[in-house]
């Protein structure tokens, strides 16, 4: 933890002591928020939204976990329940909260626990307020897929106007599109384009007055489709209309918003709301090792030199170290750690072994990595890895022989046909690749996410919409999620829905769910 790296900026000013003890008021904090801000800026250049540090209780970070970690959101009973689960959790000694919440806005909000003792408040600051926050601004990822100038506002808005949907038409009633939204939140993203930039005053203007215009297209388009299959004229005005539609569709909140013959005006902002607020998620879970390896390298570095500059003293760097260790643990997997690794752990190790490879390589690193052996910017390639690659990118280009060796990594064949595992890779010349190919497919987005597309809809019949899931390996949905499921889509729908999962190898149709509308 104590590797030494030249920042090859502007060195940071010694001075005297920040603080003494664990005891921390708010100049103290301004105080080491101007230190630290001199290291980031001035040594590692990082390049940060403007920060807004908030200290809150113990509640108010309960409420903040509650919102997905926003400080604005709308109300719903599974945001109570969530907040009853952790508090209980936490009541009873069965969980504890974070040092600090950030958040990918601009500027960027850090929430810090007024139970900290200050080498901790110090620490967050610099692992959030500068590590997250240099992560948000620059990496490619959060650049082409999320808007933090404006998801402040726009998460008002959403709150303000679901607000008034409950007074307009009903508790239930919004209850009810929101349950139906919340379940298919996960299939309702963009993943193959960026995010538009968000507009507040369309938006504002979009929630008075819902595109009458289109809302009188749409209805012509399904008043003037033929009743007579047979009809060769009104199958190829059905397959105009199927263009129309855009099919196949994997966003399926976008296509309910624009296509479910049934729902009101009202009801389609609600699940637009929905949709957008997670394709703002969509990024997160493609980066959370890499984000949390970057502001956990930033806060080693930043903190160890504040001691080297006889800002911090030796009891305060001991809990820094103290506390960094057990964020870094990485347990065994016959010791609770099972087969995921923690992201803190992997990410910081990763970042670590970069900066060793530049400053001081093997012949073993040279052969690996020819690109970056040696080539003393330690700091600048990190900066270009946290700009340029998400969590899968990043292992399959820089995941290292001493890494694997380090984490004893080994790959496990699980053959369905066989009543045992067999260990097939392990960290050694022969397993190396294997294994950094396998984890780094661990790591795909395309794990994270069921690949679910829209395919069709029977225009010319009963209005059912039909549904593929595109297997891997053979592994299907769980029957009954997939059943309530698709109630959830068939309720917004307002017709049944069919889900066929189809083998992607052969096409061969290995299981059908079906659902329609509650009467």
């Amino acid at each position: 933890m104590d590797q030494i790296i030249s920042g090859g900026g502007t060195p940071a000013r010694s001075g005297g002591l920040l603080y003494s003890g664990n005891d921390w008021n708010f100049q103290i904090i301004r105080d080491c928020y101007d230190a630290i801000e001199e290291i980031a800026h001035g040594e590692l250049g990082l390049e940060t939204y403007t920060n807004r540090v908030e200290i809150i209780t113990s509640e108010q970070m309960l409420d903040v976990y509650t919102a997905h970690g926003m400080p604005v959101g709308y109300k719903h009973w599974s945001f109570g329940k969530r907040f009853i689960g952790h508090e209980n959790a936490y009541r009873r000694g069965l969980m504890g909260l974070a040092y600090e919440v950030v958040i990918n806005s601009d500027p960027c909000i850090s929430y810090l626990m007024e139970e900290n003792s200050a080498t901790m408040q110090a620490l967050v600051i610099a692992h959030a307020a500068f590590g997250h926050n240099h992560f948000f601004r620059n990496n490619r990822l959060f650049r082409e897929w999320t808007d933090p100038s404006d998801i402040l506002d726009y998460l008002e808005f959403a709150r303000g106007y679901i607000a008034r949907c409950e007074e307009r038409h009903g508790h239930r009633a919004v209850e009810r599109v929101l349950d139906a939204a919340h379940a298919l939140q996960n299939q309702g993203v963009n993943r193959h384009s960026g995010a538009r930039k968000l507009d507040l005053k369309a938006e504002q203007q979009r929630a008075k007055e819902r595109r009458a215009y289109e809302d009188s297209v749409f209805n012509d388009l399904w008043r003037t489709l033929p009743t007579e299959a047979g009809d060769a004229a009104g199958a190829a005005e059905g397959a105009h209309a199927r263009r129309l539609l855009g099919l196949p569709e994997e966003n399926l909140l976008y296509f309910l918003e624009k296509n479910a013959p049934r729902l009101a005006p009202w009801e389609r902002e609600i699940i637009r709301i929905v949709r957008m607020i997670a394709q703002y998620f969509y990024p997160q879970p493609q980066v959370k090792m890499m984000n949390e390896g970057c502001a956990t390298w930033v806060h080693v570095y930043i903190m160890r030199r504040l001691h080297e500059l006889g800002r911090i003293d030796d009891a305060a760097y001991l809990e820094v170290i103290h506390s960094t260790s057990n964020v870094i643990n990485q347990p065994g997997f016959d010791m609770g750690g099972g087969a995921s690794f923690n992201p803190y752990a992997l990410g910081y190790a990763m970042m670590t072994d970069i900066a060793r490879i530049c400053t001081e390589p093997t012949a073993e690193d040279r052969e690996w990595f020819p690109d970056i052996a040696g080539n003393g910017d330690a700091i600048g390639t990190l900066r270009h890895a946290w700009a340029e690659y998400r969590d899968e990118s990043f292992i399959q280009q820089f995941l290292s022989p001493k890494v694997i060796r380090d984490f004893r990594m080994f790959r496990l064949s699980d053959d369905t046909a066989q009543p045992y595992l067999l260990v097939d890779a392990i960290h050694d010349e022969a397993g190396y690749r294997d294994i950094r190919r396998s984890l780094a497919r661990v790591y795909d987005p395309g794990t994270f996410y069921t690949e679910i597309e829209i395919v069709d809809v029977d225009l010319l019949g009963d209005r059912t919409l039909k549904l593929e899931h595109r297997t891997r390996t053979g592994q299907l949905l769980q029957a009954r999620d997939a059943r309530q499921t698709l109630d959830y889509l068939a309720a917004l729908w307002g017709y049944g829905v069919v889900l066929n999962e189809v083998d992607t190898q052969t096409g061969a149709v290995l299981a059908t769910h079906t659902a329609e509308p509650a009467p």
